[in-house]
C-alpha cells in the first residue's frame, strides 16, 4: 500500500511515469502531515508545569487531530481508487449505442466519485488548520512554529484539493452535483486564506 511505503520510495514513484500516486495522494500527505504536527504540539503541551491549564483542551484536540490525521492517509489509496475508477470508465468499448451509453455512465459516476474525495479531503484539511490555531494560541511555545507549519502544510492541502475538485466537476453533466460540490467547496474555502496567514503572524510575534 502507498501509505506504508517509505518516503524515498513514495516520492520515487510520484516523480516516475505512473500517473499514481499524483497530486491527490500529496495533498493527502500534507494534511496528515499538518495533523501529525498538531498531534506533535499536544503531545509536547500534556503534562507539562506551565500548562496545566490547557491539559484537557490539548486531550480533546489530539484525539480529535488524532483521527483526522488516520482519514487523510487513508484518502491516499481513495484517491488513487477514484483516478482508477475514472480510467477504467474511459477505456470501456464504445462501439455500440449501448456501449456508448454505459461507458458515459460510467464515466460520470466515476467522476463523482474523484470529485468526493477531494472535498471530503479539503474538509479534513480545514479542520486541521482550525486546530492548528488552538495549539497555536494555548499550546508549548517552544514548539510554536510546528504549530505554523501544520497550517500552511494544512492550507495547502485545502486549496490543492480546491485544484482537483474543479477539474473533476468541469467534466460532469450533471448540474445539481456540479453546483453542490462547488458550493459545499466554497464554504470550506471561505475565511481559510485568512486564518492560516493570522497564525502564521501569531507564530511569528511568539518568536
Amino acid at each position: 500500500m502507498i501509505k506504508d511505503a517509505s518516503i524515498e520510495n513514495f516520492l520515487e514513484t510520484l516523480a516516475s511515469r505512473s500517473p499514481t500516486p499524483g497530486g491527490g495522494s500529496v495533498v493527502a500527505v500534507m494534511g496528515a502531515m499538518g495533523a501529525a504536527l498538531v498531534a506533535m504540539v499536544c503531545h509536547l503541551t500534556i503534562g507539562k508545569v506551565d500548562y496545566e491549564a490547557v491539559s484537557e483542551e490539548m486531550q480533546a484536540i489530539l484525539h480529535e487531530v488524532e483521527a483526522l490525521r488516520g482519514t487523510l492517509l487513508d484518502f491516499i489509496r481513495a484517491d488513487v481508487e477514484a483516478f482508477d475508477a475514472v480510467m477504467a470508465a474511459y477505456g470501456l468499448p464504445k462501439v455500440t449505442d449501448e456501449e456508448k451509453g454505459a461507458r458515459s455512465a460510467a464515466i460520470q459516476q466515476a467522476l463523482k466519485g474523484a470529485t468526493r474525495v477531494p472535498l471530503d479531503c479539503a474538509k479534513a484539511s480545514r479542520r486541521v488548520i482550525e486546530l492548528s490555531l488552538l495549539v497555536a494560541e494555548h499550546g508549548n511555545t517552544n514548539v510554536i512554529t510546528d504549530a505554523g507549519v501544520a497550517a500552511l502544510a494544512a492550507h495547502g492541502a485545502l486549496k490543492s484539493s480546491a485544484l482537483n475538485v474543479r477539474v473533476n466537476t468541469g467534466s460532469i453533466k450533471d448540474s445539481d452535483f456540479v453546483r453542490d460540490s462547488l458550493e459545499e467547496l466554497d464554504a470550506l474555502l471561505a475565511g481559510m486564506d485568512q486564518k492560516t496567514h493570522s497564525i502564521y503572524q501569531l507564530v511569528l510575534q511568539k518568536l
